[in-house]
């Protein structure tokens, strides 16, 4: 099942990574695990990933064993921006697909469909 982000922003290698990672931005992963859950060939991420530390949109958090592991750079301003994108896609496409308006929320407008979580607010 593809994510309301790949959806709108597209379906590619580099949009899977930031997808992945920014939902699991409370973590930290290991390059292989990165490359498996996000579904982008390890050959891919390592392409990526080199703009990703250069830009310092990831971090090293610690080895362990042979294994380097990263997470999102949450303090980086870039990636605040682009979190913040990313949930507002997300949000847009959760309310149109409920039927919601923008501008409803400020109203106090109610619907009796059950309204989806999404993962920034657990």
């Amino acid at each position: 099942m593809t994510s309301a982000f790949l959806k709108i922003e597209g379906n590619t290698a580099k949009n899977r990574i930031w997808s992945f990672l920014i939902i699991h931005s409370d973590f930290d992963y290991s390059m292989r695990e990165i490359a498996k859950f996000s579904n982008v060939s390890y050959t891919a991420l390592k392409k990526i990933w080199k703009e990703f530390t250069q830009r310092k949109i990831v971090t090293k958090t610690r080895n362990v064993g042979n294994a380097k592991l990263y997470k999102l750079n949450t303090r980086n301003p870039i990636v605040k921006k682009f979190t913040d994108y990313y949930w507002a896609v997300v949000e847009s496409v959760v309310e149109k697909e409920l039927g919601i308006k923008s501008n409803d929320h400020e109203e106090g407008y109610r619907t009796s469909a059950p309204l989806a979580v999404s993962a920034r607010h657990i």
